[in-house]
This record gives C-alpha cells, sequence and structure tokens, in this order.
C-alpha cells in the first residue's frame, strides 16, 4: 500500500493571489496574523494582502521579525507573540523561512511549553491541541515548505526540526507572480534547492512511483527555465515553470523525503550561517557522485529528465554525465562551486562531518550507506573541488 500525502486546498498559478480573502472567509478567522519578512513588508506586498482581508472586515496585524536560516529564539519570540495577540488565523508569506515559521507559529500557538519542547532531535513533548488555520504564499521558487510538515530551524552548530501533520497548510496558493521581483542570486538558489529537493526525493529510498512522477516532472520544469529564470527574472513563462517546479518538488519530497545533501547541508547554515540554497546546491553534485554507484538507473532518469538523451549511453555512462550536467547547472547560475568559495576553513571539516552525522532522519533515506568517513571524504571533495566522477 503507498501512502500519499497532500495539502487540501491548493492554488496555483498567475494571479491565483486573488482568491486570499474568500480563504480567509471560509475559514472563519477574525483576527488575522501575516508571517513575512523586512524586505515584504517594506516593499508593500504584505500590506496589499492586509488590505485586502481588511476590506472584508479581517483585522490584520503583520509581523515581519523573519530572519533568514532562522535561530530557534526567533521561533520562540513569534510563538510568544501570537499567543499575545489571540490570533486565529496564520498567513506565512515570503521563501521558506517566513513558511516554516508561519506554520511553527500555527501549530504551537495552541500548545503548551516552549519550541525548544517540541524539537526532532532534543525535545521531549508532542503535539496535542489542533493547529490555528494557515494559509502559505510563497514568493520564492525554491523551498518547498508550503505543502510540507515540517519547519526548520538552526541551531549553534546544526538545525532541527519541528515536524508534525500539525503543520500542513489548509490552503496553499502558489501565484507565480509574486516572484518576479526576486534577484537573480536568490532565483538561483532556491531553484537549485528545488532541484535538490526533486533529485533527492526520486533516488530516496522512500520514493514511491507516484512521488517518483512528481519529481520527474518538477525536474523537467526547472532544468529547462532556472537559467532564463536567472538571467530574465521578468520572463512569465520561465518563472511559472519554476514555481510549478518547486511546489511538485515540495509535494515529492514530503512524501519521500530528502536525503544526505540536505543532512550535509544543515551544519552548512548552522555554523556558517549559508543560505539553505546555497548550501545544497554547492553540495549536491559530490553528494550525488558519491553515492552514483547507488542509483545509477535513477540518475540516468534525471539525465533525461534534465533534457539531454542518454540513449546511446550505458546507465553508468549516462550516470557520470548527470553528475557532470548537475555541476554545468550550478556553475552557470553563478552559485560557488566548493566549500572554499565560501570562506570555510578545512579545519572545519571534521566538524561539519560530525554535525551531518547527527542527522540520522535524513541519511537514512540514502540510497547508499553513509557512515563517518563517507561523509567527512564528501565535505573534503567539496572543499577541494574534486569530484567522484
Amino acid at each position: 500500500m503507498i501512502k500519499t500525502s497532500f495539502v487540501t486546498r491548493n492554488f496555483n498559478g498567475w494571479g491565483c493571489l486573488s482568491v486570499l480573502p474568500e480563504e480567509v472567509k471560509r475559514l472563519k478567522a477574525n483576527n488575522a496574523l501575516i508571517i513575512t519578512d523586512p524586505f515584504l513588508a517594506q516593499n508593500g506586498l504584505a500590506a496589499q494582502l492586509a488590505k485586502m482581508l481588511e476590506e472584508v472586515g479581517i483585522k490584520t496585524i503583520i509581523n515581519s521579525d523573519v530572519v533568514p536560516e532562522p535561530p530557534l529564539a526567533v521561533g520562540e519570540q513569534l510563538v510568544s507573540f501570537s499567543r499575545q495577540q489571540a490570533v486565529d488565523l496564520v498567513i506565512g508569506l515570503g521563501g521558506g523561512s517566513a513558511i516554516d515559521l508561519a506554520k511553527l507559529v500555527a501549530a504551537l500557538a495552541t500548545q503548551e511549553g516552549e519550541v525548544k519542547d517540541y524539537l526532532n532531535l532534543t525535545g521531549t513533548r508532542a503535539l496535542e491541541k489542533a493547529s490555528l488555520p494557515k494559509i502559505m504564499i510563497p514568493t520564492t521558487s525554491g523551498t518547498g515548505s508550503e505543502v510540507t510538515n515540517i519547519s526548520v530551524l538552526s541551531l549553534e552548530n546544526s538545525k532541527d526540526v519541528v515536524v508534525h501533520d500539525n503543520l500542513l497548510a489548509e490552503v496553499v496558493i502558489v501565484d507565480p507572480e509574486l516572484t518576479v521581483s526576486v534577484p537573480p542570486r536568490v532565483t538561483a538558489a532556491t531553484g537549485i534547492d528545488a532541484l535538490t529537493h526533486a533529485i533527492e526525493s526520486y533516488v530516496s529510498v522512500n520514493a514511491t512511483p507516484i512521488s517518483e512522477a512528481l519529481s520527474l516532472q518538477s525536474i523537467r520544469l526547472i532544468a529547462r527555465s532556472i537559467v532564463t529564470a536567472v538571467e530574465d527574472g521578468q520572463n512569465k513563462q520561465a518563472r511559472t515553470d519554476m514555481s510549478y517546479g518547486s511546489y511538485l518538488a515540495g509535494l515529492a519530497f514530503f512524501n519521500a523525503g530528502c536525503a544526505a545533501v540536505h543532512a550535509l547541508a544543515y551544519p552548512l547554515g548552522g555554523q556558517f550561517h549559508i543560505a539553505h540554497g546555497e548550501s545544497n546546491a554547492v553540495l549536491l553534485p559530490y553528494v550525488m557522485g558519491y553515492i552514483r554507484s547507488s542509483c545509477e538507473k535513477k540518475l540516468k532518469d534525471i539525465y533525461e529528465a534534465m533534457g539531454y538523451s542518454a540513449s546511446q549511453l550505458s546507465q553508468e555512462e549516462a550516470s557520470v554525465e548527470c553528475i557532470k550536467a548537475l555541476q554545468r547547472l550550478v556553475k552557470q547560475v553563478g552559485i560557488p562551486a566548493t566549500l572554499q568559495n565560501f570562506d570555510i576553513p578545512e579545519t572545519a571539516l571534521g566538524d561539519l562531518t560530525r554535525a551531518a552525522m547527527l542527522q540520522t532522519r535524513l541519511l537514512q533515506r540514502s540510497p547508499m550507506k553513509l557512515n563517518e568517513a563517507d561523509v567527512g571524504k564528501i565535505y573534503e571533495a567539496c572543499y577541494h573541488g574534486k569530484t567522484f566522477c
């Protein structure tokens, strides 16, 4: 039996933000909290949403305390704020950090205790009460967080998550028009992040025929559009492809899971505050190159989904070409190719390795079982820019 989970109500397409007031009324909300970042508060988009709701009689509060790679302290602060304001609906507006925090706030506003009590690796409490209703509105094409039940928080040396179906949104609104103003570097990082979700979920030991279909279509959409989206952010078709690709990748990895790329990326964010998308991007070719022998057939599929012909290649040859294609794509969209390029000292690789090994939830999904020595070799390769192909 295959179990597949999806958010209840999804709206996708250019201009679909217009459904927001109707959906808020359907949820019978009176006091909405919009969680967003300072940029979207300053550029007027958050105020635009508030006006849309206030015109139909919904009181709206905007909190723009979101920061990139949000630390636990920010999560604690926002949950406390929501409890004080007695809100009855949470709207997440922004990239992955805003969406993750909004899900966290909605789920924990009704609980007792602190956020740290519910962390996956160290928490001791379970979510017992129903979540506040929540609507997620991504403004980047990358994280897929809007359709998952996970909220990621940065700790001192790595990251941890709160994971529970209470974090699933009641409504998701994915409007590609909202991504047009995203700058090139963020477009590149979030786009490769989405591609990583699609690739890792496709090779995951938990993949199913349903998640695999979602993964491959996501790869097709992203591979054909990411360069154009980075170079010409106003291109409607590229932005739409990236939006749909990110959404499908989110559905895929929610059901099949991500693996070693993410496990190794988390410490980069926790220890060096590298953006999550860039952490995944720099590691993607090295991790996939190291585990290549465990998933050659699937890497051949991925290579073909990226738009290349593999009809004259063996599985092994195609898998090698796939890794090379991933390297070229990361370089083409302007993301640094090694850990050295992020000013990470070689002396930090040991700490990174030990922190990555704590991410057992992620590592267990890898088609190749990785021990500490394996992870160390991947970090070393990524530091020196030496691939395994």
